[in-house]
């Protein structure tokens, strides 16, 4: 029996997209709903009383970078990640493949492997490694074999592996209330020849992982992952196996191009249980977030807000805005003027930009806590639209005035 409960309270018609609620051991996600990315248990640059007031209803954290540091046990020790990070709310881990992968097939690519998480090498970039050895792109850190993966730690170069049975045990000592299937992710320009045998990998490990949680299950749900890249023949046969598993709920894993997620995230949703909640990993630009809840994923997660707020980029209702641009020297005008975020209510663009000129750790508190408060509530005002019969109407005149 799973640990949590889904329960849907409005469809969109004519569409997949619905509003429900996620009932969790440490609380109730009301769905749709963004997930607030704390990488190695913090949200980089908040405090989760900041988190928690701008909004967010769940974090999720990195199942690869918390085993590599401070290691799986010492979060154990402490009581699991919620006592950990003094989170009291929801919280998820993800399966480490992503991480892993992105130290592979994905090194130094385009694409999935820039969102890999707010800790990760971004694309075209050398990592050191120990020794004063540099690791370009043309170099991997990731082996994928049948059984799992074998990696070097970018901390300090050391071997460890990943399969389907030690990522559960690491995930259980994490102590999410949602987990995730060890799965491999593909890079979209990988051939249909490896997308298909990625994705029988992945399936085979999917049984795997749900063998492993079965053993002890505690008060934790474990979520499957649908593969499959961008070819509709994989995509809609990776979702009938994994829906024939018992997970309590569903992750579509990321190899989407922009232009067709609405539709490759449409063929699996059209075939997943309706009465199971479904995970978009990694996605969270605006556009895609709105294709994402019409196609009829419940909960996404993304560290596009907090990386761009560190990097001077804020989000308003009509696009990105580069805070050092010039004109904001002596913008005494709030980022947004009608947000209800602490930074807009209290800072203007001038103090921003100057925090941000002037290097002050400041600057990326008060940026993230802006880009937070506009996706979290972004997609809250999605299901509010949801509900009240309005969303087709919320969309279109939200994006006619939003430019990416």
């Amino acid at each position: 029996m799973s640990a949590s409960r889904f329960s849907i309270e409005e469809e969109i018609p004519g569409r997949l997209g619905r509003a429900g609620r996620l009932e969790t051991p440490h609380g109730v996600i009301e769905t749709p709903a963004f997930v607030t990315v704390g990488t190695k248990a913090t949200v980089k640059a908040l405090t989760p009383e900041q988190v928690a007031s701008l909004g967010a209803q769940v974090v999720l954290a990195n199942t690869y970078h918390l085993y590599l540091e401070p290691g799986a046990e010492i979060v154990a020790q402490a009581g699991g990640l919620h006592q950990f990070m003094n989170w009291p709310g929801p919280a998820i881990t993800d399966s480490g493949g992503f991480q892993v992968f992105s130290l592979g097939a994905a090194y130094g690519q385009g694409g999935v492997s820039k969102f890999v998480s707010d800790s990760s090498p971004i694309k075209g970039s050398t990592l050191k490694m120990p020794q004063g050895r540099t690791l370009g792109s043309e170099e991997r850190l990731a082996k994928v074999d049948d059984d799992g993966v074998t990696f070097r730690s970018p901390i300090d170069g050391s071997e460890h592996r990943f399969t389907p049975e030690s990522s559960i045990k690491i995930q259980q000592q994490l102590g999410a209330d949602i987990i995730f299937a060890f799965d491999e992710c593909t890079s979209p320009q990988a051939s249909y020849e490896y997308q298909k045998e990625a994705m029988a990998r992945t399936h085979t490990w999917a049984e795997r992982s749900l063998a492993e949680f079965n053993q002890n299950p505690g008060r934790q749900s474990l979520f499957g992952i649908v593969q499959g890249g961008r070819h509709q023949d994989l995509r809609e046969e990776s979702a009938r196996f994994i829906a024939n598993l018992d997970f309590a709920g569903f992750g579509i894993g990321g190899s989407f191009n922009k232009e067709d997620l609405q539709t490759a995230v449409g063929w699996v949703n059209a075939i997943l249980p309706r009465d199971k909640p479904r995970h978009l990993l990694g996605i969270g630009t605006v556009e895609d977030l709105f294709a994402g809840v019409e196609a009829g994923c419940d909960t996404f997660d993304c560290v596009a807000p907090t990386r761009m707020a560190r990097n001077g980029t804020v989000e308003t209702k009509r696009g990105r805005v580069n805070i050092l641009n010039a004109k904001f020297k002596n913008d005494f005008t709030a980022v947004q003027t009608d947000c209800g975020c602490y930074t807009c209510q209290n800072y203007t663009k001038a103090y921003l930009a100057h925090l941000f000129r002037s290097k002050e750790m400041l600057a990326g508190t008060l940026a993230s806590i802006h880009n937070l408060y506009f996706y979290v509530n972004l997609v809250a005002q999605m299901r509010a639209t949801i509900l009240s019969g309005t969303f087709e109407q919320f969309k279109t005149d939200f994006l006619a005035n939003y430019k990416d």
